[in-house]
């Protein structure tokens, strides 16, 4: 078990509000507002740690240029991948690329 899932399995045995807590601690250290592909859609939209809750809403869809790999969140966490804002979370990547092979058809 890497630290992405060991952070995930603790977080399910904790209580709503710790759960929650830690959720602000993560937006708090995000950052995506920084990010190249971060655009005002998303900022007025208060999008955040697109690495826990998926893709862009609607408002980020070009990928410029992708500065997760040195976001203080993804160290926290342990991430593997990127581009979370326009490829999804890191769960739903880790499942494609089980599924499908590190190559997208």
């Amino acid at each position: 078990m890497d630290t992405f899932e060991e952070k995930v399995q603790a977080m399910k045995n904790m209580a709503p509000e710790d759960v929650q807590a830690t959720v602000e601690k993560l937006k708090s250290m995000c950052t995506c507002p920084s990010c190249p592909s971060y655009n005002r859609c998303a900022k007025e939209g208060k999008e955040l740690i697109f690495c826990s809750t998926g893709k862009s809403f609607m408002c980020i869809s070009d990928e410029k240029r992708c500065i997760c790999p040195a976001c203080p969140v993804g160290k926290e966490m342990g991430l593997k991948y990127s581009f979370f804002c326009t490829r999804g979370a890191e769960k739903a990547q880790r499942y494609e690329h089980t599924v499908w092979g590190t190559k997208m058809v």
